[in-house]
Order: structure tokens, then C-alpha cells, then sequence
């Protein structure tokens, strides 16, 4: 206890990191403070009784969770960094086919700052089209709900939802600019964080308040159980594959370089959250379909198996389509070829595999071969809110067992925690952990997804 004092004493003293996390948790306060702030002429109170009967799970109980409640609130912010996060995968997959990204991809900082401006300009579209099915679907069919809804509410609600998105947008990039982390990243998380109490306080009246079933005893094993989960998220974030490459010799003048022994750290899942992301976005378009169908034996099937959250049939095509989809998504992140060529021509190889192709077909077979049990692992935490659900726990709760809140989560809180460790070491103080090291996604190696 007494090493952790002084080590918050130590981040304390160092007045740029001291600045950094003030102005984090500054903007990050004006975030959460938007988030309840009402859209103009939506009256809160009949929304909040409408959203109290509605069922719960599914696809918006998700987005929810990321806004931090804003979504259901219909917050100034309730679309949230969401658009943000749509275009800026857009951009990423536009810069895998398209030889004009690929090209601004290679320009350095001035290829970065356009790519930037094209993602903001692409996430002003993104939320134009749709804060429009928002206000629909969310707001405006609860009857009682916006007493006027003209014409000019309509604009000056979805132009309200833009303005939004954009200050959120600027928020995460002034956290990542001035602040310390990511502040995309922190944004999310502390939207998912944001539910934890509440969902916890009802989880406890659940089991002990009045007509309550399993007591203390109940609440300690779900916590162990939680811990757990976090602990096998964070192996599955940091777990990597070290790939020994030898550098040749070289003398330049009087300096020699190279004859040292490095590695190239292969991420078990090279791929993050994205194959849940992805998995998650395809298996609500069965839902959508069945739901243009007359009614018929067909659509009843399709709304049973892939309307239910917690069922099998759910949970067995979601876990398939997790494990296609890593690899699909590590296929197009991690070139193996391209890592060949820059270590052959950096006078580096792998001791026993002959540089070139050989080397290439080396580092795509270990990729193969680690990212089969990456896939699995991060299907099974993906399902595991399901386990969680159908063994008493609240959806609310449960949310946190797994999936894509928890990978989330794990990821930002160590890639937090490791430029804090960078800044302490730095400046010769010791880390945060007097052994080991904290590896977040920044320290991840080659061709991990940001």
C-alpha cells in the first residue's frame, strides 16, 4: 500500500503528466455532462416511461451501453462517437482497396492529417443519415414524447444530433492530443463503465433485497467469476507469439550496427474487437429481412433463433462468425510479405528460414496457426454475457461478463496505464508494476488493429 502512494505521489510531481490527467478527466466530466442533456422538445419523463416498457437486449441495449445511457436519454449526445467509429472502419477498409488511401497512408503526417479530415467529414455524413431513423425509431413513435414535432423541430434536432457528434469527435481528439490515452477509446469506456454501478446496485436487489434468490453467497461467486473473465480477457489482449529475427552486421564509418537479436511480437488476436463488431452488425440483418416478411413459417423461425440473444442458435452462428471473421480480419491487417520485404531489406532474417518468400510463407503459417485459438478465445468471451444471462444474472449486468464491453474495457485501461508507466520511466521512477510489463495494443507489434 504504501508503494502505491508514493507512486501516486510520483505521477503527481510530474507536472506534464500532471496536466495530461486533469485535462482527461476534465473533458471527460463535459462528456458524461452532455450525455444528460435533453434534445429540445422531448419531454424526458414520457420517454423515460417509455423506454421502462420495452424488452430488454439486442442491438440497442448495446449502443446504448457505448453512449452511456445518452441513447435512451435522447442526449445532445446520444448518438455519440459511434458515426466516428463507422467511418473511421470505412476509411480503414477503403484503405485496403482503394490506391488513393493507400497512397495517403504512405505520405506520413500530411497523408494522416487528410485522412483525418476525410473521416470527420465522412462521420458529418454518417450522422446526418442517421439522426433522422433515430429520431423515428427511438423518440418520435412513443406517443406524448415531442408534443410539437414540426418540420423545424425535425432540422433543428437532427443539426442538435450532428453539433453532438462532432463536440464528442473533438473531445476524443483533444483527450488523444493534450490528455493521456486514447481519447476515442476512453470515450467508449467510460460510457460502458458509466453502467456498471447501476447494473451492479440492481444485481444486489436482485439477491438480497425483498423476494431475492442466492444471498452473499451468490454475489461473491458472479464477482470471482467477473474477475476471472477479466483475467482471461487480459491474457487474450497481451498474448503474443515472439518471432526471433537476426540482424546482419554492418560498419558504417567507425560505428557498427545490427548483430543483435530482436523480435517481431505476433499478437494472438491481431484483430481486437473488430470480428465481434463485425459479427454483431451481420446478425441483425436476419431480423431486419424477417421483419419485411408477410408473417410467414420462414420469417417466425428466423425472428426466434436470431431474436433471441441468449438461445443456441444465436449464440452458435455468432460464435462461428467471430472465428470466420478474425481470420478474415487478421488476413487483411498482417502482411506477411510485406514484413518480409522490410526485413530483408533492413539485413534482418529469421535464423534457419532463408529471407524472402521463405520467410513470408514462415510468418503466415505461425499466424495461421496462433490465430485459430486467438478466434476461439475471443468467440467464447464474446458469448459469455449469454452463459451469464441464462444463469440468473440481470442482461444489464451480464453485459459485463464478456463480449465486446469487456475486451473494450481491458484494451483502453491498459493502454492507459502503459503511457503513464512510459511517462514514470521516463523521468527514472519506477512503473506502476515492480515486475512484469504492461503491454496495451500500442505496444502490440506489427499489424495489430488501432
Amino acid at each position: 500500500m504504501k508503494s502505491f502512494f508514493q507512486t501516486i505521489k510520483n505521477i503527481w510531481s510530474i507536472e506534464d503528466l500532471r496536466i495530461r490527467i486533469i485535462t482527461t478527466l476534465s473533458l471527460l466530466l463535459v462528456y458524461r455532462l452532455g450525455s444528460y442533456v435533453v434534445l429540445p422538445g422531448v419531454d424526458a419523463a414520457a420517454l423515460e416511461v417509455a423506454n421502462s416498457g420495452k424488452a430488454g437486449g439486442g442491438i440497442m441495449d448495446l449502443i446504448n451501453i457505448f453512449a452511456g445511457g445518452a441513447f435512451s436519454r435522447a442526449s445532445i449526445f446520444a448518438l455519440g462517437i459511434m458515426p466516428y467509429i463507422s467511418a473511421s472502419i470505412v476509411i480503414q477498409l477503403l484503405g485496403m482497396a482503394i490506391p488513393y488511401f493507400q497512397r495517403l497512408q504512405k505520405e506520413g503526417e500530411s497523408g494522416r492529417r487528410k485522412i483525418n479530415q476525410i473521416t470527420r467529414v465522412l462521420t458529418i455524413g454518417i450522422t446526418a443519415a442517421q439522426a433522422p431513423g433515430y429520431i423515428a425509431t427511438q423518440i418520435t413513435n412513443n406517443p406524448g414524447v415531442v408534443p410539437d414535432s414540426s418540420g423545424m423541430w425535425w432540422f433543428s434536432t437532427v443539426l442538435i444530433l450532428i453539433t453532438g457528434t462532432v463536440f464528442v469527435m473533438w473531445i476524443g481528439e483533444r483527450i488523444t492530443e493534450k490528455g493521456i490515452g486514447n481519447g476515442i477509446s476512453l470515450l467508449i469506456m467510460i460510457g460502458i463503465i458509466a453502467n456498471l454501478p447501476s447494473a451492479f446496485v440492481f444485481e444486489l436487489g436482485s439477491r438480497l433485497g425483498v423476494g431475492g434468490t442466492g444471498g452473499i453467497i451468490v454475489i461473491l461467486v458472479e464477482i470471482a467469476m467477473l474477475l476471472l473473465v477479466i483475467v482471461v480477457s487480459i491474457l487474450l489482449v497481451q498474448g503474443t507469439r515472439r518471432i526471433p529475427v537476426q540482424y546482419a552486421k554492418r560498419v558504417v564509418g567507425n560505428k557498427q550496427y545490427g548483430g543483435v537479436r530482436q523480435y517481431i511480437p505476433l499478437k494472438v488476436n491481431a484483430s481486437g474487437v473488430m470480428p465481434i463488431i463485425f459479427a454483431q452488425a451481420i446478425m441483425f440483418v436476419p431480423m431486419t429481412l424477417a421483419g419485411f416478411g408477410e408473417g410467414g413459417a420462414a420469417s417466425s423461425w428466423v425472428i426466434n433463433v436470431f431474436g433471441n440473444p441468449n438461445g443456441f442458435g444465436y449464440n452458435f452462428t455468432f460464435f462461428l462468425m467471430i472465428v470466420a471473421f478474425t481470420y478474415f480480419y487478421t488476413a487483411i491487417t498482417v502482411n506477411p510479405n510485406q514484413m518480409a520485404d522490410e526485413m530483408k531489406r533492413n539485413g534482418g532474417f529469421v535464423p534457419g528460414i532463408r529471407p524472402g518468400k521463405k520467410t513470408a510463407e514462415f510468418i503466415d503459417d505461425v499466424m495461421s496457426r496462433i490465430t485459430l485459438p486467438g478466434s476461439m478465445f475471443l468467440a467464447l468471451v464474446a458469448i459469455l454475457p449469454a452463459f451469464a444471462a441464462l444463469a440468473g444474472i440481470n442482461q444489464a449486468f451480464a453485459y459485463f461478463f464478456g463480449g465486446t464491453s469487456l475486451l473494450i474495457m481491458v484494451g483502453v485501461i491498459l493502454d492507459t496505464l502503459q503511457q503513464i508507466e512510459s511517462h514514470l520511466l521516463m523521468r527514472h521512477y519506477d512503473g506502476l508494476m515492480k515486475t512484469g510489463k504492461i503491454k496495451g495494443r500500442s505496444a502490440a507489434g506489427v499489424g495489430m488493429a488501432g
